[in-house]
């Protein structure tokens, strides 16, 4: 397992953005304490990937933060990016490694006591549960909430207790002292980072939260 630190994780969506400059957004995210960051864009072409992660990688260079990429494992090869994220239904957590190698950070979507179960645990750095709230970056049908997010992460707790394990959707800085309370390890969050008037600010509230609730 490769370490990962999954307590404010960060995912920036250019279709969350308003609009702006993703190298500003990014370096205002890692000066706000994201400890983790994904590029997730779903419409966009592999060249305006590619070239879109190559911004982001590069206003990350000052900082400790690694750089995932959502789904596509093309374009972590082509940017140099420390990994991916995965979903239900996108490239399998053993086919991304055997790409990667060794050393890259993967992480898996998870949506149900199934998954969690199926779940590949030697081949994953990181799970992600949810949605637990009702989001507006993703068409999540149903919301899983608190309860089902610990009936879920109990699986992992009993089979691999150090494996990180996040929480996702809808989560912000009204909500997200609640998931860490129940156990999470950290939380995925968009909107509330990357639609916020001021990325850094927002960041920084969303910090000390996550600080005070974990240390």
């Amino acid at each position: 397992m490769n370490p990962c630190d999954v307590s404010l994780y960060g995912i920036i969506d250019p279709s969350r953005t308003r609009g702006r400059d993703l190298g500003e957004l990014t370096t205002a995210a890692a000066e706000g304490g994201i400890t983790l960051l994904q590029y997730r864009d779903k419409t966009a072409d592999t060249r305006t990937l590619v070239a879109n992660a190559r911004i982001i990688k590069a206003a990350l260079e000052s900082f400790n933060v690694p750089l995932l990429i959502n789904d596509r494992v093309d374009v972590a090869l082509a940017v140099g990016a420390e990994g991916v994220h995965v979903g239900q239904s996108d490239m399998t957590p053993k086919d991304a490694r055997r790409l990667l190698g060794e050393d890259a950070i993967i992480g898996l979507t998870i949506k149900s006591e199934e998954n969690a179960q199926q779940a590949p645990l030697d081949l994953i750095d990181y799970a992600c549960i949810g949605g637990v709230y009702t989001t507006l970056s993703k068409d999540n049908p149903s919301n899983i909430g608190l309860d089902g997010w610990r009936r879920i992460a109990a699986h992992f707790r009993n089979v691999a207790p150090d494996l990180p394990v996040g929480a996702i959707a809808g989560i912000d800085a009204s909500n997200l002292e609640d998931v860490l309370n129940n156990g999470a390890d950290g939380a995925a969050i968009i909107s509330a980072i990357f639609m916020a008037d001021d990325v850094k600010a927002a960041t920084q509230d969303l910090k000390r939260i996550t600080d005070r609730c974990l240390t």
